[in-house]
């Protein structure tokens, strides 16, 4: 494994699950070592801690609650992403309200849980030594310095030490999952957990169960009770990201939590009260979805009580040297050394780029340039931007100047150019592409693939 790459651990007595875990891990291009008991993986971690564990609850000997306890006691602090296929409700409890990154139960979600692995390696990233205890900076630091970022900054100083529900609006890329978990670091209740629900990468069919959980019985498949991500939120925040995609019927819900503070899980019929801080962001606009019938109006004033507006990069040309120096400094391993000089004409172009992607898109450029690079000098130039296809094949069948169209390769053309207007917009992130393009995750990396050659 190598020592460059994120760890991760993975802890299951289920050889099966060890195994189909591994091979996920290493498919995201990070480093992975398996345990089948918390004594293999004791043992290990004294010499090597991971930047991210992944630890079944029930297990020989010490159950994961245990090991969780162990590490505490030892001051190391190790994300934790907590799996089991049992259904143990209290113990989901126990390990959210200990501290866990996430909790999930099997079979497991590979794509949700890659991305908790993500994030929590995100956050070990930025503790000294992986030693510290979660804080209010660390992976919550925001980054700039124009006026129109210090608005936000001050938005988010005022409404931080309260419990008002806020509202993030801005463009895809702008950081407005930072913005939240700033809100949370800042707030007094940092010291328990954030919960995250993408509602547009959820089914619309689940999102009622895994916002509120459901009862054994419900429906098809619902063989045991499950806790909603409120509950497991109790005492913390919630950040339901892409609000405006969540179904009628759900928002109906969420707004009885939002005047009541309780719900019922799916299934059932005891009221149950809670006690979440609900912060919400979306790229679209809700006003106008409130004018077309897509979103409920009475919803929408109880999520605006304060709203923050996150300004695109383009609005932020002070800042993107700020966020170029953070980048580097976080790839800086992969051009073996500090970062010296940046030449004037890259930065002047590193300004002036419309960036559609905003600041994802400005993070996947320096990435991409450190990979390539094996200088010390910042030289980015026009190739490692996102560029239109020239024009090759008649458009909307037009006839070649031969006479004859070429069907496949016009579709092909078209195909190729939408879906890499649609990765730009997205910043590369392939779910959310995917979901703007109707297509399913795996049939746009097939056609990633495809037309790689053509589009690199």
């Amino acid at each position: 494994m190598s020592d460059s790459c994120p760890s991760v651990y993975v802890v299951d007595d289920d050889v099966s699950v060890r195994e189909s875990v591994e091979c996920l891990i290493r498919s995201a291009g990070l480093g992975v070592e398996t345990f089948a008991s918390p004594q293999e993986f004791l043992n290990r971690c004294r010499s090597k801690p991971p930047s991210c564990l992944v630890l079944d609850v029930k297990l020989p000997g010490l159950n994961g609650l245990d090991v969780q306890q162990v590490l505490a006691k030892t001051g190391l602090y190790i994300p934790i992403i907590f799996v089991t296929g049992h259904g143990d409700i209290p113990t989901s409890v126990r390990a959210i309200k200990s501290g866990a990154a996430e909790f999930f139960t099997k079979p497991l979600d590979a794509e949700a849980l890659l991305v908790a692995i993500r994030q929590a390696i995100e956050h070990h990233s930025g503790l000294p030594n992986g030693q510290k205890k979660r804080s209010s900076n660390g992976s919550n630091q925001l980054i700039g310095s124009s006026p129109a970022f210090k608005a936000v900054l001050k938005q988010v100083a005022m409404v931080a030490p309260t419990d008002s529900t806020v509202l993030i609006l801005g463009e895809t890329g702008t950081g407005k999952e930072l913005v939240a978990r700033a809100i949370h670091a800042r707030s007094h209740r940092f010291s328990r957990p954030m919960v995250t629900v993408n509602c547009a990468a959820i089914q619309p069919s689940l999102i009622a169960s895994e916002l509120f959980g459901h009862e054994r019985g419900s429906f098809t498949g619902a063989l045991h009770q499950r806790l909603g991500r409120f509950e497991l939120a109790e005492g913390g925040t919630i950040f339901l990201d892409e609000i405006g995609d969540l179904p009628s019927d759900t928002q109906i819900a969420l707004l009885r939590v939002l005047q009541e503070r309780e719900f019922e899980r799916v299934g059932g019929n005891q009221s149950i009260r809670i006690d979440v801080r609900v912060i919400a962001a979306t790229n679209r606009d809700l006003n106008a979805a409130v004018a077309a019938a897509d979103f409920r109006s009475d919803l929408f004033y109880r999520l605006n009580v304060f709203p923050i507006h996150l300004p695109p990069l383009r609005e932020r040309s002070p800042d993107i040297p700020l966020l170029i120096e953070h980048f580097l400094r976080a790839h800086a391993s992969k051009v073996g050394g500090r970062i010296r000089s940046m030449d004037e004409k890259t930065l002047e172009m590193l300004r002036t780029y419309s960036w559609p992607g905003n600041i994802r898109e400005l993070q996947n450029v320096i990435e991409r340039w450190a990979i390539l690079s094996d200088s010390e000098e910042i030289s980015i130039d026009e190739s490692l931007f996102p560029r239109e296809e020239p024009r090759t094949v008649a458009a909307y069948g037009e006839q070649a100047p031969d006479g004859t169209i070429d069907l496949r390769a016009h579709i092909e053309a078209v195909e190729r150019n939408l879906i890499g207007r649609a990765m730009t917009e997205v910043g590369g992130n392939q779910s959310e592409a995917a979901r703007r393009l109707g297509l399913s995750r795996g049939s746009l990396l097939e056609r990633l693939k495809k037309y790689r050659p053509r589009t690199a």
